[in-house]
């Protein structure tokens, strides 16, 4: 029996379903209605310990396995992702509440990764030269690491395993998801699909814990890799625990996004790509418009335009046919978003859309705010720095683009930063000087393609190495270089 079909989230090891060792059990809930979906048994440091032994395992012949081979696994999979396509989304909007429209477009960028990595035996190739001595030629390889492991957060259930499992196992390693527990069962849909493909047991292994799974993770000597996305302050444990046992860690952290909108930007255009930036997903993505800029005379028309937009968003569950924003993950997430803009409200700042107090048919249990529009914040508020992770845009004004950069630089995060603009000067200038490692022109979320990798700067990201792409290659490879003389007088001897 599958696990969807017992209806609880279970520990995958070895190539087994397993309800593991814990009595820890949490309840999955559909953040539109409270619903429960599903009971998560949290792994014990034993069902940890046995997926990292599950994975070491498998890895001596994983690794083995021609690159040529390793890739028909992931063939497969893009087919069946893409058949299975609508039940995912629909499993990614009951858990996590975003739209079925913002579902489906979150899997089909995550199954863009997988067909990056099915060009691994390009992409993982080394180089060599001949005579860099008299008789000598020297070569570098790549090769796996071992397990690897991602922890990967509640806001992009498909997407995100995806920006490494593909590149991990492609790449000859083995593979721990640790997904959300407050999102597991797009992950172990995932999962069971990869399965279906005859991917050799404890190739990947799934666990469904907490902090205590996180920690043997991180400190287990065998696991030689970890990836993580979520907050900064999390990012930081991660980094630092990860580092000091000797693991190779990339972790994304979180973000404080600004956009900067020129007087001579197309301003109705400008505002509703904002809007979508900043209240898709309900504002919890790492990518999402916090704050917006006005330069010069654009707030007179960007202001209202933006008001106006985004109090016409339907707002409700992610199922239902119209809605364009649904819930938060959670009540506690709901309580401390309407904690920071009461905190905005009594550090100076204007509202111009109030969403605290929204009214949603059939959604008197869920966790619904609609957009929220804040002014005027004072730049000494904590709602400058503070990653809010929900549905509220700040408005700013600035004399100059410069004036606009300047603001934006004091930000202690960097993951993105676009302007909107019709001058190819102020584009390349802002292009040249915003200090994040994605950036938009024109654009609202600057999301990178997975060829490219997924950047991010300052406290935004810890690390040498993003995810995806020819990044993602180097992640999870090691490089063995290779210096090789055969003297002729040997081959005299055959």
């Amino acid at each position: 029996m599958t696990p969807t079909q017992t209806g609880n989230a279970l520990n995958f090891v070895g190539g087994t379903w397993h309800t593991g060792h814990s009595a820890d059990v949490l309840d999955v809930l559909n953040p539109a209605t409270s619903e429960v979906l599903a009971k998560v048994p949290l792994a014990s440091a034993e069902d940890t310990n046995a997926a990292v032994a599950a994975a070491s395992a498998a890895f001596p012949e994983w690794r083995r396995t021609p690159p040529q081979s390793r890739i028909q696994y992931l063939f497969k999979f893009r087919q069946l992702l893409e058949q299975h396509a609508e039940e995912i989304a629909r499993l990614c909007t009951q858990e996590n509440g975003k739209t079925f429209a913002e579902s489906r477009a979150e899997l089909a960028r995550g199954i863009e990764n997988v067909e990056v990595a099915c060009g691994i035996p390009t992409l993982m190739q080394g180089y060599n030269l001949e005579d860099v001595a008299s008789g000598i030629d020297e070569i570098m390889i790549r090769q796996p690491l071992g397990v690897t492991v991602a922890i990967t957060p509640f806001n992009f259930p498909a997407m995100i395993p995806l920006w490494f499992l593909p590149y991990a196992i492609a790449c000859g390693n083995t593979f721990i998801l640790k997904p959300s527990e407050r999102v597991p069962l797009t992950a172990r849909k995932l999962v069971e699909l990869l399965y279906e493909t005859g991917l050799p047991k404890g190739v990947v292994n799934l666990v469904t814990g907490g902090k205590a799974a996180v920690d043997v993770l991180l400190r287990h000597p065998d696991v030689r890799a970890i990836s993580f996305v979520g907050s900064t302050p999390v990012a930081r444990y991660i980094y630092t625990e990860g580092s000091a046992h000797g693991k190779r860690v990339q972790c994304q952290g979180g973000a404080k996004n600004y956009v900067v909108v020129m007087p001579d930007a197309d301003l109705d255009m400008s505002a509703q790509i904002v809007a979508d930036s900043a209240f898709g997903c309900a504002g919890q993505r790492c990518l999402a418009v916090s704050t917006a800029i006005t330069v010069g005379d654009a707030a007179k028309l960007f202001n209202p335009a933006i008001a106006g937009i985004a109090s016409n968003l339907k707002v409700g569950n992610g199922l239902d046919t119209g809605v364009q924003m649904g819930p938060v993950i959670s009540s506690a997430s709901k309580v401390r978003i309407l904690g920071a803009i009461e905190k905005g409200v009594k550090d100076g700042a204007g509202v111009l859309l109030d969403g605290r107090n929204p009214k949603v048919s059939g959604g008197e249990n869920g966790s619904f705010l609609n957009p929220t529009i804040l002014t005027g914040i004072a730049q000494d508020s904590e709602l400058t720095s503070t990653e809010i992770f929900g549905p509220v845009l700040a408005l700013q004004t600035a004399d100059s683009l410069d004036h606009a950069i300047g603001i934006l630089s004091k930000s202690a995060y960097g993951n993105m930063a676009s302007i909107f603009t019709t001058s190819g000067p102020a584009a390349r200038k802002f292009r040249y000087e915003a200090p994040a490692g994605n950036i938009g022109v024109n654009i609202g979320v600057a999301a990178p393609m997975a060829y490219f990798p997924f950047s991010g700067w300052k406290d935004s990201f810890l690390g040498v190495l993003h995810g995806q792409g020819r990044d993602g290659v180097e992640f999870y490879t090691d490089k063995k270089v290779v210096v090789e003389r055969w003297p002729k007088e040997w081959s005299r001897k055959f």
